[in-house]
């Protein structure tokens, strides 16, 4: 019986600590650079870097998002841009210059400089859910009326 005890002081003593460090965690909140690779050049001598890799096509926006998963709106809207996929880069390329290769790989600017769903409507649907989850736990329900029985 003093072991069973033991056992339970001693994952009574886990779980505290373990939550003590999670209060510590930080959720990040606020506006990030965002870029996504929409299409993939040809690995040709026209499109290599200095450095030695290949440009490619992505999109770049600002986004205000909480923990980097919930983006709640956008503040800048996305352009296309020149990205490296290696380091991470991206080129600000001219928009007469981006024209120009968008017609030569026969590309559309309108298809390629779109936002995901989730990136446009999800993180808004996700807050308003749980907005909406919060006040229906805070609005009291109805006692339904016990009525004594004599068994």
């Amino acid at each position: 019986m003093a072991s069973l005890k033991h056992i339970i002081l001693v994952l009574a003593l886990l779980v505290g600590t373990f939550s003590l460090s999670l209060a510590k965690v930080k959720i990040p909140l606020g506006e990030r650079e965002v870029l996504n690779k929409v299409h993939d050049l040809p690995d040709t001598d026209e499109f290599k870097l200095e450095n030695g890799s290949y440009l490619d096509l992505a999109t770049l926006h600002t986004e205000f998002n909480i923990a980097y998963i919930l983006p709640l709106y956008i503040t800048v809207a996305p352009k296309l841009v020149g990205y490296d996929e290696k380091t991470k880069e991206y080129y600000d390329i001219p928009d007469k210059e981006m024209e120009s290769l968008l017609m030569e790989q026969k590309l559309k600017s309108t298809n390629l400089n779109k936002l995901p769903f989730y990136t446009q409507y999800g993180g808004k649907l996700v807050g308003l859910a749980l907005i909406a989850f919060i006040i229906w736990g805070f609005i009291p329900s109805s006692k339904k009326k016990v009525e004594p029985r004599n068994i």
